[in-house]
Protein backbone atom coordinates (compact mmCIF):
# COMPACT_ATOMS: atom_id res chain seq x y z
CA UNK A 1 0.00 0.00 0.00
CA UNK A 2 0.73 3.77 -0.85
CA UNK A 3 3.20 5.45 2.25
CA UNK A 4 0.87 8.32 2.04
CA UNK A 5 -1.75 7.27 2.07
CA UNK A 6 -1.21 5.10 5.36
CA UNK A 7 0.35 8.33 7.24
CA UNK A 8 -2.79 10.30 6.09
CA UNK A 9 -4.61 7.75 7.22
CA UNK A 10 -2.78 7.64 10.85
CA UNK A 11 -2.61 11.60 11.30
CA UNK A 12 -6.47 11.82 10.61
CA UNK A 13 -6.76 8.64 13.15
CA UNK A 14 -5.57 11.51 15.54
CA UNK A 15 -8.61 13.44 15.44
CA UNK A 16 -11.44 12.47 13.07
CA UNK A 17 -11.43 9.99 10.36
CA UNK A 18 -11.87 10.54 6.48
CA UNK A 19 -13.02 8.85 4.19
CA UNK A 20 -11.20 7.05 1.19
CA UNK A 21 -11.40 10.19 -0.49
CA UNK A 22 -10.47 12.32 1.70
CA UNK A 23 -7.29 11.26 2.54
CA UNK A 24 -6.29 10.50 -0.74
CA UNK A 25 -6.45 14.37 -1.32
CA UNK A 26 -4.86 14.45 2.25
CA UNK A 27 -1.99 11.97 0.71
CA UNK A 28 -1.78 13.85 -2.12
CA UNK A 29 -0.36 17.00 -0.41
CA UNK A 30 2.12 15.57 1.79
CA UNK A 31 5.59 16.30 1.93
CA UNK A 32 8.25 13.72 2.75
CA UNK A 33 11.40 14.76 4.50
CA UNK A 34 14.40 13.09 5.65
CA UNK A 35 16.07 14.95 8.83
CA UNK A 36 19.61 13.57 9.80
CA UNK A 37 20.19 13.55 13.50
CA UNK A 38 21.22 16.66 14.93
CA UNK A 39 19.94 18.52 11.77
CA UNK A 40 16.90 20.99 12.07
CA UNK A 41 13.84 20.70 10.30
CA UNK A 42 12.77 24.26 11.07
CA UNK A 43 15.56 27.18 11.77
CA UNK A 44 14.47 30.39 14.33
CA UNK A 45 13.35 32.96 11.76
CA UNK A 46 11.60 30.46 9.31
CA UNK A 47 8.08 30.24 8.57
CA UNK A 48 6.67 27.55 9.42
CA UNK A 49 4.88 26.19 6.82
CA UNK A 50 4.45 22.40 7.54
CA UNK A 51 2.24 20.70 10.26
CA UNK A 52 4.87 17.68 11.26
CA UNK A 53 4.33 14.33 11.61
CA UNK A 54 6.70 12.11 12.74
CA UNK A 55 7.02 8.41 10.72
CA UNK A 56 10.41 7.55 12.16
CA UNK A 57 12.65 8.81 14.59
CA UNK A 58 12.19 12.15 16.85
CA UNK A 59 12.18 16.05 16.97
CA UNK A 60 12.23 18.34 19.70
CA UNK A 61 10.95 21.76 19.19
CA UNK A 62 13.00 24.20 20.89
CA UNK A 63 14.16 27.76 21.49
CA UNK A 64 17.01 29.80 22.79
CA UNK A 65 16.39 32.45 26.17
CA UNK A 66 19.12 33.88 27.50
CA UNK A 67 21.23 32.19 25.97
CA UNK A 68 20.15 28.98 26.61
CA UNK A 69 18.91 25.82 25.05
CA UNK A 70 15.19 25.06 26.32
CA UNK A 71 12.87 22.26 24.85
CA UNK A 72 9.30 23.09 24.42
CA UNK A 73 7.98 19.86 23.09
CA UNK A 74 8.94 15.96 21.97
CA UNK A 75 7.53 14.31 18.93
CA UNK A 76 8.28 10.42 18.36
CA UNK A 77 6.63 8.28 15.92
CA UNK A 78 3.09 8.72 15.05
CA UNK A 79 3.10 12.18 17.06
CA UNK A 80 2.46 15.16 15.27
CA UNK A 81 4.07 18.65 15.99
CA UNK A 82 3.43 22.12 14.89
CA UNK A 83 4.43 25.54 15.81
CA UNK A 84 1.44 26.57 16.02
CA UNK A 85 1.50 30.70 15.78
CA UNK A 86 3.92 30.39 12.91
CA UNK A 87 2.02 28.18 11.35
CA UNK A 88 -1.15 29.98 11.38
CA UNK A 89 -0.34 33.32 10.91
CA UNK A 90 2.74 32.52 8.48
CA UNK A 91 4.97 34.44 10.47
CA UNK A 92 8.52 33.45 11.35
CA UNK A 93 8.54 31.60 14.05
CA UNK A 94 10.99 31.81 17.58
CA UNK A 95 11.08 27.72 17.75
CA UNK A 96 13.24 25.45 16.16
CA UNK A 97 12.72 21.68 14.83
CA UNK A 98 15.70 19.38 15.55
CA UNK A 99 15.87 15.38 14.44
CA UNK A 100 17.28 13.65 17.46
CA UNK A 101 17.21 10.43 15.57
CA UNK A 102 17.70 10.13 11.77
CA UNK A 103 13.96 11.13 11.11
CA UNK A 104 11.66 11.11 8.39
CA UNK A 105 8.60 13.56 8.55
CA UNK A 106 5.95 13.89 6.81
CA UNK A 107 4.81 17.48 6.23
CA UNK A 108 1.29 18.71 5.77
CA UNK A 109 2.12 22.00 3.60
CA UNK A 110 0.25 25.09 5.05
CA UNK A 111 -1.21 26.81 1.37
CA UNK A 112 -2.74 23.28 0.35
CA UNK A 113 -3.97 22.04 3.41
CA UNK A 114 -5.99 25.34 3.63
CA UNK A 115 -7.67 24.91 0.18
CA UNK A 116 -8.38 21.44 0.91
CA UNK A 117 -10.27 22.68 4.41
CA UNK A 118 -12.69 24.82 2.04
CA UNK A 119 -13.18 22.16 -0.23
CA UNK A 120 -13.90 19.00 2.59
CA UNK A 121 -15.57 19.68 5.50
CA UNK A 122 -14.05 15.63 6.37
CA UNK A 123 -10.59 17.42 6.19
CA UNK A 124 -11.79 20.80 7.53
CA UNK A 125 -13.08 18.70 10.75
CA UNK A 126 -9.53 16.36 10.93
CA UNK A 127 -7.57 19.97 10.81
CA UNK A 128 -9.37 21.06 13.48
CA UNK A 129 -8.72 18.54 15.92
CA UNK A 130 -5.24 18.46 15.38
CA UNK A 131 -4.89 21.90 16.68
CA UNK A 132 -7.09 20.83 19.31
CA UNK A 133 -5.16 18.18 20.58
CA UNK A 134 -2.16 20.68 20.43
CA UNK A 135 -3.66 22.93 22.43
CA UNK A 136 -4.75 20.67 24.71
CA UNK A 137 -1.09 19.12 24.68
CA UNK A 138 0.07 22.47 25.47
CA UNK A 139 -2.77 22.96 28.28
CA UNK A 140 -1.62 20.00 29.86
CA UNK A 141 2.00 21.09 30.01
CA UNK A 142 1.04 24.64 31.57
CA UNK A 143 -0.74 22.83 34.00
CA UNK A 144 2.05 20.63 34.92
CA UNK A 145 4.18 23.34 35.32
CA UNK A 146 1.67 25.27 37.79
CA UNK A 147 0.60 22.64 40.23
CA UNK A 148 3.04 19.66 40.26
CA UNK A 149 6.50 18.91 42.01
CA UNK A 150 9.64 18.02 39.65
CA UNK A 151 9.07 14.74 41.16
CA UNK A 152 5.63 14.67 40.13
CA UNK A 153 6.65 16.10 36.18
CA UNK A 154 9.49 13.42 35.95
CA UNK A 155 6.89 10.49 37.15
CA UNK A 156 4.46 12.17 34.64
CA UNK A 157 6.85 11.91 31.78
CA UNK A 158 7.96 8.70 32.53
CA UNK A 159 4.30 7.18 32.72
CA UNK A 160 2.99 9.15 29.92
CA UNK A 161 5.66 9.27 27.58
CA UNK A 162 8.58 6.56 28.83
CA UNK A 163 9.90 6.56 24.53
CA UNK A 164 11.33 10.31 25.86
CA UNK A 165 13.13 9.51 28.60
CA UNK A 166 14.46 6.01 27.00
CA UNK A 167 15.46 8.05 23.68
CA UNK A 168 15.91 11.89 24.15
CA UNK A 169 19.62 13.00 26.53
CA UNK A 170 19.03 14.04 29.83
CA UNK A 171 20.08 17.85 29.37
CA UNK A 172 16.57 17.98 26.48
CA UNK A 173 14.68 16.10 28.89
CA UNK A 174 15.61 18.78 32.32
CA UNK A 175 14.97 21.43 29.86
CA UNK A 176 11.82 20.06 29.47
CA UNK A 177 10.43 19.69 32.27
CA UNK A 178 11.81 22.88 33.18
CA UNK A 179 14.95 21.38 35.92
CA UNK A 180 18.15 21.86 36.24
CA UNK A 181 20.08 18.90 34.64
CA UNK A 182 21.30 18.54 38.46
CA UNK A 183 17.95 18.48 39.78
CA UNK A 184 16.66 15.63 37.51
CA UNK A 185 19.46 13.39 38.37
CA UNK A 186 18.20 13.92 41.98
CA UNK A 187 14.86 13.17 41.46
CA UNK A 188 15.60 9.87 38.81
CA UNK A 189 17.89 8.78 42.19
CA UNK A 190 15.44 9.31 44.29
CA UNK A 191 12.69 7.18 42.37
CA UNK A 192 15.34 3.96 42.38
Amino acid sequence: MDTSICVARKIAEQSAPLSEESLERLAAILIRSEVRKGSLFLAEGEVSDQLGYVYKGMVRQFYYKNKKDLTEHFAREDNVFICIESFLRQRPTRLMVEALENTVVYGIPHDPLMALCAECYEIEVMYRGLLENSLILSQHKADSFRFETANERYVRLLREQPEIIRRAPLSHIASYLQMTPETLSRVRASLQ
